[in-house]
């Protein structure tokens, strides 16, 4: 499949709800990485992004108006040694404690094992998918994964756990959403996720991704360009709540 362009793509979908992408950027140098978060109730919207250390977590901009944290306030993404999580939920934690376990398995070995035990959000009646990615960093450059984790056509009894593995080329990324459109209730991401384009440093590529979120609807971006020689790397956080 052709890449597409993802900022094309999110102008003409005004709810994807949270997506991640995952790629290289166009000059091979970096290992590029970013999550959305998109709200339509008050308390989706209700949410800033904010650092702690080299790891990301999300927080209520007002937290008189927080009335169920157990689907918004989670790390998006915690980096391990040798790499990066990023999630659209707790699961993120889930992956990191078993990296970080007694238990023997690599990085990407890890990342299926945890989410094997993991299953979409209690959030009838969308069912709302679990969207994951991982990278890990070797010898100057890097691979990827992406997973879903879904219910088998709404129905709560039935998960089905999708899992992506990809090589990175520069120019290249692969993106994946929770929604698939706007809706009532909103459908499921199908498919495998997007390629698409990666192009540009990382403030256009972050400016120009914040732009083409729906205005109404998007909350949150983060956007990380890791250097794969050094593993050094810049960080952009875009927050519709000031």
């Amino acid at each position: 499949m052709k890449p597409i362009n993802i900022f094309e793509d999110l102008k003409n979908n005004a709810y994807p709800g949270r997506g991640i992408v995952i790629g290289k950027s166009a000059d091979g140098l970096h290992a590029v990485t970013a999550y959305f978060i998109m709200g339509r109730s008050v308390n989706s919207r209700n949410r800033v992004f904010v650092a702690e250390g080299d790891n990301l977590r999300t927080q209520a901009h007002d937290p008189m108006l927080l009335t169920d944290p157990s689907l918004v306030i989670y790390y998006p993404v915690r980096t391990f040694e040798g790499g990066m999580i990023v999630t659209n939920g707790d699961q993120t934690d889930t992956i990191y404690d078993l990296l970080h376990s007694p238990e023997a398995c690599t990085p990407g070995g890890c990342f299926i094992r945890a989410l094997r035990t993991r299953t979409f959000e209690p959030d009838p009646p969308l069912f709302t998918p679990r969207i994951s990615g991982i990278i890990e960093l070797a010898d100057g450059d890097f691979s990827y994964r992406l997973s879903i984790l879904k219910s088998t056509d709404g129905d709560p009894a039935a998960a089905q756990r999708q899992f992506f593995d990809y090589d990175p080329l520069p120019g290249l990324g692969h993106f994946i959403h929770t929604y698939k459109r706007d809706g009532d209730p909103v459908p499921s991401f199908e498919g495998e996720p997007k390629p698409v384009t990666i192009a540009g440093d990382i403030d256009s590529f972050a400016n120009t991704l914040w732009e083409s979120l729906n205005e109404d609807n998007k909350v949150s971006l983060f956007v990380r360009y890791v250097n794969l020689q050094t593993r050094s790397f810049e960080t952009r956080i875009l927050n519709k709540n000031k």
